[in-house]
């Protein structure tokens, strides 16, 4: 089993939307995007907020490899965007816990 880092390093996704999702995590607010991804209610910690959008954004590109019709563009890159900015969060917890 890869750690969420990795796993997150490892994804390969089109260079367009890659870059997209950088710039648009610069100014990732965990509150208000987060809670639009995953929905409303309770935040949950930084780690299970990255496993699930890692199994989200999954099921969204399987959909862009497909080719179906309900693929969105948007969703996809409201995943990539909080995907790499909890990635963020996680790396400077993890950082703060070492120091």
């Amino acid at each position: 089993m890869q750690d969420l880092m990795t796993m997150i390093t490892t994804l390969r996704r089109p260079r367009l939307l890659a870059r997209a999702a950088k710039f648009g995590a610069q100014d990732y607010d965990r509150d208000r995007h987060l809670q639009r991804v995953l929905g409303y209610g309770s935040l949950p910690g930084t780690g299970s907020a990255l496993v699930r959008l890692l199994e989200m954004e999954k099921e969204v590109n399987a959909q862009r490899l497909a080719e179906d019709a309900a693929y969105s563009l948007v969703r996809h890159l409201d995943l990539l965007i909080a995907l790499l900015g909890e990635a963020q969060l996680f790396k400077a917890s993890r950082a703060s816990q070492y120091q």
